[in-house]
């Protein structure tokens, strides 16, 4: 067994009803307790955990006990050749909770002398600059405010170095010049939520190892940015804390409302954010404050409230009256496909403009399930435009946000970015025609604008085709079902984040008579092709079954649009 003092009077807190915990942290305590503070091969150094926490409260400020239980685990180590214990460290708060100010405390005691590795550096990286430098800047005019730190720090605009050490302070932004063969001793990633990938996390910590004991840190809110490297660190925590994982495979710090409906209960909101905890310290009062009237006027603007729970409560949530469903059934629909040889299908075909993406797919009936076989083409001057699909480092590099990882897409086999002009429509034709030795297409399906080229077409293959003269019409009449589908788990898309992401970006606009229609969140980088060809499926989907879509749906059709 092993234990330190402040590991204790965090556990003791939290057992004594002194504060809330969020399922995710009791968890981590049950977990502590079964794969870690058990064991015998492992020590709490905590001569250092007492430097460290004692240069924070000198210079910086006064520690919370949950600042101090981190600590604490940023420095445990393995007897037998004192390496750190948990190399990744996780740690998820509400904005405000100090996440960038325990950063901030902690890097700076990396570099200096009483951590003692010599040209330990530390890197920190976010998306943009101005968030990069958030931590640097905290500890840039510390330095600056006081003599003795002076004499032990030399600082600049761009670093801080460790005059005993030579380590050195950095921030970097994950645009910009490569930055293969750092020597670094940690790196900070800052507001993950923003990352899309992984794959700027790989060139960062590729240079770890060098130094004795490196570490990573992995700090912000949630965000918007669905199945991007966020979700997949998320995914390794509950792994971590269920002991599905390597015990050391990460620390996971997750603070968050355990439900939606506890933004109501202002105790709860602790959470979420470990710094309203009582007693409150003056700059938790004022955070709680202003917090509470953010609160407050969500009844005069509503609107908000998505952006209040994902960063103040840490609790995403999607609003339904603007999203096709809750991410949690979109993931949903990472389902196996079926053996679909031989079945009937329905075809259906959807394209903005054939200067950018075109979708086409097929949809088959298991028995309530949707089952959804699709691909997409993208026009390769639009994907390198927009998503900087040629560059061989993310698109940040043009100073962009990288909205779709195509290539990786291209990859998978999800979609294919072609040459020229246009998408040809023959392609897509083509698509369907090789389809057709596997699968009995009944018919396909588009809307006026879109089948106006590739009706010919598809009837001198021999395709029967069908024209939706009022695409928008049939959007309210099909809302309810695919609402329900996505709800009751019955579509079936595979494992294809493609499709997730045109879900995804799917903006439901109700119009002023209730009636709802399938838009974009955002017009030209968030497509959702792949989702509209879905609903021009759904529009048929009972003939495939052998049944009638319904009355209602018959004498829509039967209007002359």
């Amino acid at each position: 067994m092993i234990s330190n003092k402040y590991v204790d009077e965090y556990i003791q807190l939290y057992e004594s009803g002194q504060i809330k915990l969020n399922k995710e942290r009791i968890m981590l305590i049950e977990y502590l307790r079964e794969h870690v503070l058990s064991r015998d091969d492992l020590y709490f150094d905590d001569d250092m955990i007492e430097k460290c926490i004692r240069f924070g409260e000198k210079w910086y400020f006064p520690l919370q006990p949950f600042q101090k239980f981190l600590i604490a685990f940023v420095f445990l180590f393995f007897k037998k050749n004192d390496r750190v214990f948990y190399r990744k460290h996780l740690w998820m708060l509400g904005r405000g909770g100090g996440k960038n100010g325990l950063i901030s405390v902690v890097t700076h005691f990396l570099i200096g002398p009483h951590h003692g590795i010599r040209e330990y550096n530390v890197s920190i990286v976010a998306n943009s600059e101005e968030q990069a430098k958030t931590s640097f800047d905290e500890t840039y005019n510390v330095i600056g405010r006081n003599s003795i730190l002076k004499s032990m720090f030399y600082r600049t605009k761009e670093k801080i170095t460790s005059n005993k050490t030579d380590s050195i302070l950095k921030f970097r932004t994950s645009n910009g010049e490569t930055k293969d063969g750092l020597r670094d001793g940690a790196v900070v990633f800052d507001e993950i939520h923003q990352f899309e990938s992984n794959k700027d996390v790989r060139v960062h910590i590729s240079g770890l190892g060098k130094k004795k004991n490196p570490r990573e840190f992995y700090i912000g809110t949630d965000g918007y940015v669905r199945d991007g490297f966020l979700d997949g660190q998320k995914s390794k925590a509950l792994k971590v804390l269920k002991g599905e994982a390597r015990p050391n495979a990460l620390f996971p710090f997750i603070c968050k409302l355990d439900e939606e409906k506890e933004v109501d209960d202002i105790e709860s909101w602790e959470k979420a954010n470990p710094m309203l905890c009582h007693p409150r310290s003056e700059y938790a009062q004022g955070l709680f404050d202003t917090i509470y009237e953010e609160y407050e006027d969500l009844e005069d603007d509503p609107t908000n409230r998505e952006e209040f729970m994902t960063k103040r409560m840490n609790c995403p949530v999607t609003d339904l009256e603007r999203s096709v469903a809750k991410w949690e059934e979109i993931l949903a629909t990472n389902r196996e496909m079926p053996n679909l040889h031989g079945r009937e299908a329905i075809g259906a075909i959807d394209f903005a403009s054939i200067r950018d993406f075109a979708a086409c797919g097929l949809l088959f009936r298991e028995n309530s399930d949707y089952v959804w076989k699709t691909h997409s083409y993208a026009r390769k001057e639009f994907v390198d435009k927009y998503y900087s699909y040629s560059k061989k480092q993310d698109a940040e590099m043009a100073g962009k946000r990288k909205f779709a990882p195509i290539r990786e897409w291209e990859e998978q086999g999800l979609l294919s970015v072609v040459e020229g002009e246009t998408i040809d429509p023959n392609l897509v034709v083509s698509w369907f025609v090789e389809m057709r030795n596997y699968y009995d297409i009944k018919k396909i399906i588009g809307d006026n604008f879109r089948m106006e080229v590739l009706k010919p077409l598809f009837e001198a293959e021999g395709f029967e085709v069908e024209i939706i003269r009022n695409p928008r019409a049939i959007h309210s009449l099909l809302a309810p079902r695919i609402e329900l589908a996505f709800a009751n788990r019955q579509i079936i898309f595979g494992d294809n984040p493609l499709m997730r992401w045109y879900t995804n970006n799917v903006l439901v606009v109700i119009k002023k008579d209730g009636n709802k229609e399938y838009q974009k969140k955002e017009p030209i980088r968030r497509k959702t092709d792949g989702f509209q060809a879905f609903v021009h499926a759904i529009y048929r989907a009972d003939e495939v079954a052998g049944t009638d879509i319904g009355s209602s749906l018959d004498a829509l059709n039967a209007l002359n649009f």
